[in-house]
């Protein structure tokens, strides 16, 4: 099975909340992204843009931002639905590329 791998964009200590060590928003994104781990296997990576200045000039008010696969999923907010169809699609469409790969090898 091809493993997928799933980042959110945010801070460590997010300027946004009220309480910047416990942030709601990516709070609520990591128990979606984590109850849907449990069920799909994937990698997950957190991304602390205060770490890169590119990151930070293009994210600063963006956060969290989800990535599947290197493509941006979600903004904000994680419906656990639409999160988990995202990642089976991902995990599909990455099969079905390493089978194709694997005919145009023995061809």
């Amino acid at each position: 099975m091809t493993k997928l791998l799933v980042e959110v964009y945010g801070r460590k200590n997010c300027s946004l909340c009220k309480y910047p060590k416990d942030c709601a928003l990516c709070k609520q994104v990591k128990d979606i992204i984590d109850k849907v781990g449990a069920e799909i296997p994937f990698e997950f990576k957190e991304v602390d843009i205060d770490l890169n200045e590119d990151l930070l000039r293009r994210y600063n008010d963006d956060i969290p931002t989800i990535f599947i696969n290197g493509k941006k999923a979600f903004k904000y907010k994680v419906d656990e639905c639409e999160f988990r169809k995202k990642v089976r699609k991902e995990l599909i469409k990455a099969g079905i590329e390493r089978l194709w790969q694997k005919k145009q090898h023995y061809s």
